[in-house]
C-alpha cells in the first residue's frame, strides 16, 4: 500500500524465505540476495476515519488510525473520509507529533 500511495507502479522486496510465493514473478540479485519484482497496490477507492480534517483535506489522525489508515489514504485514486471534527484551512496543528504532509482528500 506505501507503494501504491507514493505511486510506484513495481517495487522490490527481499524474498529472505523462498517461499511459493515468487513463482512466476521477476526476482532480482543484488550482491548475492534475492529480491522479488512487485506491482504496487492502488485501490480505485479508500475508506478512512480520521480525527481532524480541514476544507483543504489534510487529515490528522489518531491513536490506532494511525497504523494503516495513512497509506490507505494515499494509495486510493478517490479518497473518501470520515471526520470527527471539520476545520477551517490553517486551523490544524502544523507540527504534530505525527505528521501526514500533504493533502490526502479532496474536501
Amino acid at each position: 500500500m506505501r507503494a501504491g500511495g507514493g505511486r510506484y507502479r513495481r517495487l522490490l522486496h527481499q524474498d529472505r524465505h523462498r517461499h511459493c510465493r515468487c513463482e512466476g514473478k521477476e526476482l532480482k540479485f543484488f550482491d548475492g540476495e534475492v529480491f522479488v519484482l512487485e506491482t504496487g497496490i492502488v485501490a480505485d477507492l479508500s475508506i478512512v476515519k480520521a480525527w481532524k480534517a480541514d476544507t483543504s483535506g489534510n487529515l490528522v489522525f489518531r491513536k490506532t488510525a494511525r497504523n494503516f489508515n495513512p497509506p490507505a489514504a494515499t494509495c486510493g485514486k478517490i479518497c473518501v473520509a470520515e471526520v470527527e471534527e471539520n476545520r477551517a484551512v490553517g486551523s490544524l496543528d502544523p507540527d504534530p507529533p505525527h505528521p501526514r504532509p500533504g493533502s490526502m482528500c479532496i474536501a
